[in-house]
C-alpha cells in the first residue's frame, strides 16, 4: 500500500513505528532455502538449528511468520520514510504499542470490551434501513454519502480494518443503532466508533444527533476518545485532513489516559 504521498500524523506514526519494530523482536528469525528431495526442488523453512519443510505444520508455520515479518519490515521502511519527510528526531517513546482496555455497556447491562474479540463479532454493512447510491461505491460496499465513501478510503489506506453500520445495542433501546464505522487500532486491540453526521437545518435531523450523542454517552463512551464525531455542512464539506486530527487526537488521548491508569 502506498504511503509515501500520504500525511500521517506524529503520534499515530509513531505508534505505528513502534508497533512495527516490537514485533520484529519478538518474531523468530526465520530463512528460507530451497533444496531437493529425492529429485524433487522444496522449500525448507529455517528457524535457528531447525529445518522444516513447507507443507508440514511445522514448516507452515513458520512460513507464514517469515511472510509477516517481511510485511513489518517493509511497513517499517516506509513510515520510517514519512516520518523523516515530516518530523525531527525519534518517534515519540510513549505511543507505544499496549492492549488498552475499553467497554460500554450493552442493553442487557453487559460490560462489552472493545477489543479484537468483539470487532470480529460485528457483522459488516448490517444496515437496511435507508437508501445507497450506486456512485458512492467502494470495494463491496455502497455507502451512503460521499463523505462516508471518502472515510472508507481513508481508513482503508491508513491500513486500519473497518465495519460499515454494523449493529450495535445500547442500553435504553428496543432496536439495535448502526454507527457508520466502527474501527479496530490493532497497535492497541481497541476499537471506535465513528459517527458522520450530514447536518442539515431541520429540526427532526438535529433532535436526532442529539439522542445519539446522549446514547452513546449513556453507554459509558467517552466522545473524541471512544467516539469520533465528524461533520458536514452545505457550505462547509468534509474535509478527510479533519478526520485524520480527530482521530491522532482520539489514540493519543487513550494512550495518556492508559498511561494515566497504569
Amino acid at each position: 500500500m502506498d504511503y509515501t504521498n500520504k500525511y500521517i500524523p506524529r503520534e499515530y506514526l509513531s505508534l505505528k513505528i513502534n508497533f512495527c519494530k516490537e514485533q520484529l523482536k519478538k518474531l523468530p528469525d526465520v530463512r528460507l532455502q530451497k533444496r531437493t528431495v529425492h529429485g524433487i526442488q522444496k522449500q525448507a523453512v529455517i528457524v535457528g538449528t531447525h529445518k522444516y519443510i513447507t507443507g508440514t505444520p511445522e514448516g507452515e508455520k513458520y512460513y507464514r511468520i517469515k511472510m509477516l515479518k517481511d510485511q513489518l519490515a517493509n511497513s517499517l521502511k516506509v513510515y520510517e520514510i514519512i516520518w523523516n519527510a515530516n518530523f525531527r528526531g525519534e518517534p515519540l517513546e510513549i505511543c507505544k504499542p499496549q492492549k488498552v482496555v475499553r467497554s460500554f455497556y450493552a442493553a442487557n447491562g453487559e460490560q462489552i470490551v472493545m477489543n479484537k474479540a468483539f470487532f470480529d463479532s460485528l457483522k459488516n454493512d448490517s444496515n437496511t434501513k435507508y437508501k445507497k447510491y450506486k456512485n458512492n461505491f467502494f470495494n463491496g460496499i455502497y455507502y451512503r454519502s460521499a463523505a462516508e465513501r471518502d472515510i472508507a478510503i481513508f481508513y482503508t489506506e491508513m491500513g486500519i480494518p473497518f465495519k460499515y453500520e454494523p449493529e450495535i445495542m445500547l442500553p435504553g433501546l428496543s432496536r439495535p443503532i448502526n454507527p457508520d464505522f466502527v474501527i479496530y487500532i490493532k497497535e492497541l486491540d481497541n476499537c471506535k466508533f465513528h459517527e458522520h453526521l450530514g447536518i442539515k437545518d431541520s429540526t427532526d435531523y438535529l433532535r436526532d444527533v442529539k439522542i445519539k450523542y446522549s446514547n452513546y454517552s449513556s453507554a459509558g463512551l467517552i466522545p473524541d476518545q471512544d467516539i469520533l464525531f465528524t461533520h458536514e455542512m452545505d457550505e462547509v464539506p468534509f474535509d478527510i485532513r479533519y478526520l485524520a486530527v480527530k482521530l491522532n487526537s482520539a489514540i493519543f488521548g487513550t494512550i495518556i489516559c492508559h498511561e494515566f491508569d497504569a
